[in-house]
């Protein structure tokens, strides 16, 4: 029995490490060869030694498991603390300057781009680190920060800073992030995740001050017309 247990275990990781491949090919047009993908990306690397040293921390053996992903962090650039719970069919795109906190949870099929931090907003104790429900999307730059929730099948935009939950089937852009689209509705002015189309609240507000300063002229031309008219 207790082989049987122990066959099943190395199954189980087996099938879990495939779809961590196969994954990378659904996501990566730039992924040739099995052989290439193994050898040669970072974000695999990061998430099987993640896979290793989180089954050491479960175990409660913290000092190995933090060896481990600190060792990761040295080769790939990418920092995950051994207590994250993190999904199937996770991938990392790039990686570099990716940080994932001890108290994040991530939820299957979740994609997150170069320098994502999931991280905390200081010093508090117990969950501190968000949530990221299935199918999510966090891209280039992005920071989700505190014990806040990405719901299912939503996307934070590049450079966004999210501080608040986001519901599911959303789309969030800006500093601080706003809800630019949910469930398929636009909420504001907004096009899909292209990272060069991303709308920007900031560029918005500066343009309705244009706009307003443009009026304000037109006002001033106006009486200095009526005034020059009287005299």
């Amino acid at each position: 029995m207790h082989f049987t247990g122990k066959f099943k275990e190395g199954r189980k990781l087996f099938r879990l490490l495939k779809e961590d491949i196969e994954v990378v090919f659904e996501q990566d047009p730039a992924a040739r060869s099995y052989l290439e993908v193994i050898l040669t990306y970072s974000g695999l690397h990061a998430i099987w030694s993640h896979r290793l040293a989180h089954g050491l921390y479960k175990r409660k053996f913290f000092f190995l498991a933090r060896v481990i992903s600190q060792v990761s962090r040295f080769f790939t650039g990418i920092e995950i603390h051994p207590g994250a719970k993190i999904g199937r069919r996770f991938f990392i795109d790039h990686g570099m300057g990716v940080v994932i906190g001890e108290t994040c949870e991530i939820g299957n099929n979740v994609t997150v781009f170069q320098g994502v931090t999931l991280g905390g907003t200081g010093k508090e104790k117990g969950k501190r680190h968000p949530t990221i429900h299935d199918n999510a999307l966090i891209a280039t730059g992005a920071k989700v920060l505190g014990s806040i929730t990405i719901g299912e099948n939503s996307k934070v935009g590049a450079g966004s800073v999210v501080l608040k939950d986001v519901p599911p089937h959303s789309t969030v852009v800006g500093i601080p992030g706003k809800v630019v689209i949910q469930d398929g509705i636009k909420i504001a002015r907004s096009k899909d995740l292209n990272h060069q189309d991303l709308p920007d609240p900031i560029a918005d507000r500066f343009k309705e001050l244009e706009k307003q300063m443009e009026e304000l002229q037109k006002e001033l031309i106006k009486v200095t017309e009526r005034e020059g008219t009287k005299e």
